[in-house]
């Protein structure tokens, strides 16, 4: 009998059939590609398995459970404390992302948990303020001691040492590589890894356009033409366009891949993005905004004799409105 916790665990006929019935499962249904749920590289410190949940399943549980992945709720996608309910925070992406993750696997017969634990790990990390705070916390870095931050790397820092106080949460070595490589130069290790790197694109460039349609900051009618004709004209057409091209490329190649055409139109969606929305004129003062607040905080947690590590945990763990109003009370 396993325990959990040190307390035995309940015998019972599923639970003895469960690991059994997985393997036979998916052996049954998931491509050969794919990551089988029991034959993970396995977790720094060695555990007893759980007998009602495979690997990955336990590391889904224990991101949804994690204090950094309920403060995604009060983080910033686009634009800072937004004052309407309807614009996505880094809660929404996520959740977006990894749904949109899972059925590109499950149309691939890749394993939708370890997607799904990816996806929902994928940004624990970020900073308040979204990107424009990762640019400001990475730059006074840069500055002070030459190092830089990357919310990818911090995401694996969350997971590995700062949750369950100091612990961590001893996650499989798939789900750590899929969390860490979502972004930067190198890609995952897996398929289901390499499934959210891309889908994080295809759902924050969709939805990001839609929440600066919803905000004025964009005109419709602004949108590149021959992109949107060949995408679709409304965010779920596009992401449906997107994922169709990726599931159909991706089955003819063995590897997660789109078409150069359907490629080509994204990259340049995000393009467009980036000139009209992210670093345009109305987002500049938001930027200056989120670069004054996470200065201040890191200037008076260092003078204060802080260690440097110990204010950037804690800046990056941050939400919006707790970053401006502590930023306030230091007169």
């Amino acid at each position: 009998m396993t325990s959990i916790g040190g307390v035995p665990e309940l015998a019972g006929t599923v639970a003895d059939a469960f690991e059994a019935g997985v393997r036979e499962h998916e052996e049954r249904w998931l491509s050969p590609l794919a990551v089988r749920s029991f034959e993970t590289r396995g977790r720094a410190v060695p555990e007893d398995e759980c007998r009602l949940r495979t690997p990955f399943q336990r590391d889904r549980d224990r991101i949804v459970h994690a204090k950094a992945f309920r403060r995604l709720m009060h983080k910033t996608q686009v634009f800072i404390d937004p004052a309407g309910d309807h614009y996505r925070t880094r809660l929404t992406h996520t959740l977006e992302t990894t749904g949109i993750s899972r059925g590109v696997a499950r149309a691939l017969r890749l394993n939708e948990d370890l997607v799904e634990a990816i996806g929902l790990g994928h940004d624990l990390g970020h900073t308040p303020f979204g990107h424009a705070g990762e640019e400001a916390l990475d730059e006074v870095l840069q500055k002070r001691l030459g190092r830089s931050f990357r919310h990818n790397e911090h995401s694996l820092r969350v997971v590995d040492v700062l949750e369950r106080d100091g612990r961590g949460l001893n996650l499989t070595a798939e789900v750590r590589d899929g969390i860490l490589n979502h972004t930067g130069p190198n890609e995952p290790d897996t398929l289901e890894g390499k499934i959210v790197r891309l889908v994080d694109r295809v759902a924050y460039i969709n939805h990001d356009i839609d929440d600066a349609i919803r905000a004025a900051v964009l005109d419709p009618a602004d949108l590149p033409r021959d992109e949107i004709e060949l995408l679709g004209p409304t965010g779920s057409r596009r992401i449906d366009t997107l994922v169709h091209d990726l599931v159909e490329t991706s089955a003819r190649e063995g590897d997660i891949r789109q078409t150069e055409e359907i490629g080509t139109a994204m990259l340049t969606l995000r393009e467009f993005m980036f000139e009209h929305v992210y670093l345009a004129e109305p987002a500049r003062a938001e930027h200056t905004r989120a670069r004054a607040t996470i200065q201040r905080i890191f200037d008076h947690l260092v003078a204060r004799g802080e260690p440097v590590d110990d204010v950037v945990d804690y800046i990056a763990g941050m939400t919006d409105r707790f970053a401006l109003n502590y930023a306030e009370t230091l007169g």
